[in-house]
């Protein structure tokens, strides 16, 4: 089963590389784009057919190693 995970700084931790993304995009004329906020993308294929377990799994890694979780946030979502 392949799962997929987001990994984004929570909203009240400063982003630096957004607001770098966010002004240079300003810059390149698309001035409605008001706020960016970057991340990390993961694909993780788990031997695993049930999507309960898997997504277990998923949390777990997410936990241990994928995210920090002090200052970050992290969304998993099913590619099955």
């Amino acid at each position: 089963m392949k799962i997929s995970i987001v990994v984004t700084l929570k909203k009240e931790v400063l982003d630096p590389q957004g607001k770098v993304i966010q002004q240079t995009l300003q810059n390149m004329g698309e001035k409605a784009v008001f706020n960016v906020r970057q991340g990390k993308y993961f694909e993780l294929d788990l031997n695993e057919n049930n999507y309960e377990k898997a997504k277990i799994m998923a949390e777990e890694i997410c936990k241990k190693l994928l995210a920090n979780l002090v200052i970050e946030d992290y969304k998993i979502m099913d590619n099955s």
